[in-house]
């Protein structure tokens, strides 16, 4: 059995399948650059499918890792030179002896064979849990979505060595579940996302107009129909006069009812433009130019554009959510994203608002997160966690109270790395 040579393994596997489809990065994915980017040089790669791993040497994982920080465009050619030899070379069974494995990117740590991986491997796992969306609003996920979810949460509580959390709010999201499931807790940390360094100098988008935006995944939780019902609204009080509405996002879970509506209104399509594709550098330049950013989320974990629109000098329009009393720091202004005529009111006059000119004031105390300040807390709190022997021992303890209770997933299909 072959023995670990770098302390941390760090798994890479869906970052891969970013760089082979070329799909813009999600919240998740520049999450998970960040960690490769701070544990790189004491990381080995681990890469799973159907929640069997391999574990590549350290000349293949820096190998792998200069390719996933490369361009995408050269990507599947490198890929396809480099993974028989990497495989090849590569270990299936490892003596971890204690080393932490990372995984940030809610990648098949659901399925059965991951778990068993772990034990066998003697490897400390922690897992970074986004959210817990699927399983708290249920009504917004696909069921599979929601299955393989709640899989992940009850695997995680009941194996890792540690859970870390991008905010209070999911903390206690996670402490509610736990406690209605019966099961212990590993140790958590709770530690704020930095999100993307989007260029400050990023000059407005040249001869735009007037525009607000909003930047996200399309999907029903994140509530666009709002916007586009009040957008209407604006439309037929304002008409020509009525700033653009700038979606930027790509499509995903439970989106038909933007698109429909989007086709059947010809006003619409006049007043607002959706980017499915846009680089961090356009994207720096959308919200650096808008009016507002707008976020009329009905559940979030976290809100990276919340952050990344404060770096950049935007006012921020969000709704009432936990997550974002948390990490708004009183700055955004909040709203109940039910209530349509609180958002229209303060849209149709932000401009001369007091609350616009508060918030312009209120950003100057505004303290952003960092990635520094991130992994500061995530590696003193790694060297508090106990050793091996210690924290199998506990796991063993909370896995007593999921006797009877829910199993682990088997394995179904091809590793979904996409799935948030």
């Amino acid at each position: 059995m072959a023995a670990l040579q770098r302390p941390y393994l760090f798994d890479a596997t869906r970052l891969i399948s970013r760089s082979w489809t070329r799909r813009y990065s999600t919240g998740i994915d520049r999450v998970c650059y960040a960690y490769l980017d701070n544990f790189r040089v004491r990381a080995q790669a681990a890469v799973q499918v159907r929640g069997l791993l391999r574990i590549l040497t350290p000349a293949h994982s820096d190998e792998l890792f200069d390719m996933l920080r490369g361009p995408d465009t050269a990507f599947r050619r490198k890929l396809a030179a480099f993974a028989p030899r990497a495989l090849t070379c590569g270990a299936s069974q490892i003596d971890g002896d204690g080393a932490f494995y990372i995984n940030v990117s809610h990648t098949d740590f659901d399925l059965a064979r991951h778990t068993q991986w772990v034990e066998r491997n003697r490897v400390r796992p922690l897992y970074l849990i986004h959210d817990l969306i699927p399983i708290t609003h249920a009504q917004y996920c696909t069921e599979r979505a929601t299955a393989r979810h709640r899989g992940r949460v009850v695997n995680a509580l009941r194996n890792a060595a540690g859970i870390i959390v991008n905010s209070e709010a999911t903390e206690q999201e996670l402490a509610r579940f736990s406690a209605r499931e019966n099961l212990r807790q590993p140790p958590v940390l709770a530690a704020s996302l930095a999100g993307a360094d989007l260029p400050k100098s990023s000059a407005p988008i040249a001869g735009a107009p007037a525009y607000f935006v909003c930047a996200g995944t399309i999907e029903s939780r994140k509530n666009h129909i709002l916007l586009l019902q009040l957008w209407l609204r604006l439309i037929g009080q304002l008409g020509d006069r009525t700033p653009q509405l700038v979606i930027i996002g790509q499509w995903g879970a439970n989106s038909e009812p933007v698109r429909a509506m989007l086709q059947g209104s010809a006003a619409l399509r006049r007043h607002v433009t959706v980017l499915n594709r846009c680089s961090d550098a356009e994207l720096g330049k959308w919200i650096a130019g808008a009016r507002a950013l707008l976020m009329p989320t009905l559940a979030e974990g976290f809100g990276l554009p919340l952050v990344e629109a404060f770096k950049l000098g935007t006012p921020v329009i969000a709704s009432d959510l936990p997550c974002f009393r948390e990490t708004g720091q009183g700055v955004p202004i909040l709203l109940d994203p039910f209530d349509i005529e609180a958002w229209f009111g303060m849209i149709r006059s932000f401009d001369s608002h007091p609350e616009r000119a508060r918030q312009m004031m209120s950003m100057a105390t505004y303290r952003a997160p960092t990635w520094e300040q991130h992994f500061s807390a995530v590696e003193a709190w790694c060297a508090s966690l106990p050793p091996l022997s210690f924290a199998k021992q506990d796991a063993r303890s909370r896995a007593n109270h999921l006797r009877g209770r829910a199993p682990l997933r088997p394995e179904t299909g091809l590793s979904n790395a996409l799935v948030e």
